[in-house]
């Protein structure tokens, strides 16, 4: 039952995530957007890590992120290996493949790289200065997987969002909308069942998601991406004067 609980609210995490992306970024503007090199790019290293690791026995010796095991190079390639047997790397790798485009089209490719690249780095050593542990530990399903990458890129979409509803609340006259009302529930939920879920079931998941909206937030207010300051035309909302 608790595996049950733990899988089930790992998926909602994500649905939260990837309808607050379609939100920011507009659902019905989608089709008409750049091929997201970055994506895809990401998504071919990550099926390159799972032929890999058919083709090669020793692959997960080699590359995962046991931490009883020396080399530099693992907390890079472990996150190209999956350790979630069939389902759960097929799970990792399209969801890597979705968030990463939202992210891409959002942010632009060199900032995404670079969140990318500060979920693989940046929860380990948080969670070492906190004494949280939640990302990397002992457990051996933690030595592998994109997920953690992939939950920390989606919640910056979240911060996004909320931070572009908080820019617009001095001109909604009569207070926010239906549909303003339901973006603040798809970015605010983020990092709200985030903490439950590391709190509750110490689901690290939750942990990085956190940690990817507040970065997300910082990365926001400072860089103020185009995409941020203007909202799809297509997704313009109105006040009843």
């Amino acid at each position: 039952m608790d595996a049950l609980v733990f899988n089930v609210t790992t998926a909602a995490l994500m649905v939260l995530m990837f309808k607050g992306g379609l939100a920011l970024l507009g659902e019905g503007t989608l089709r008409g957007r750049r091929i997201p090199w970055t994506a895809v790019a990401l998504t071919g290293l990550a099926l390159t890590g799972v032929v890999l690791q058919v083709c090669w026995s020793g692959a997960m010796d080699a590359l995962d992120a046991d931490p009883a095991r020396s080399g530099w190079w693992r907390v890079l390639t472990s996150v190209f290996m999956q350790n979630g047997g069939l389902f759960g790397g097929a799970w990792n790798i399209a969801t890597l493949a979705l968030v990463a485009a939202l992210v891409d089209w959002f942010w632009g490719a060199p900032i995404t790289l670079g969140l990318f690249l500060a979920g693989i780095i940046l929860p380990e050593h948080i969670d070492t200065l906190f004494g949280a542990g939640g990302h990397h530990s002992t457990d051996p399903r933690n030595f592998a997987g994109s997920s953690g990458a992939t939950y920390f890129l989606g919640a910056t979409l979240a911060a996004a969002l909320l931070l572009r509803i908080l820019r617009e609340l001095p001109t909604a006259r009569t207070g926010l909308d239906k549909a303003q009302r339901t973006e603040v529930l798809f970015a605010a939920g983020v990092p709200a069942l985030g903490l439950v879920m590391w709190f509750a079931q110490a689901n690290g998941h939750g942990l990085v998601s956190v940690y990817g909206f507040v970065l997300g937030a910082a990365v926001c207010l400072l860089g103020r991406p185009a995409a941020f300051r203007t909202r799809p035309a297509a997704q313009e909302t109105t006040h009843p004067a």
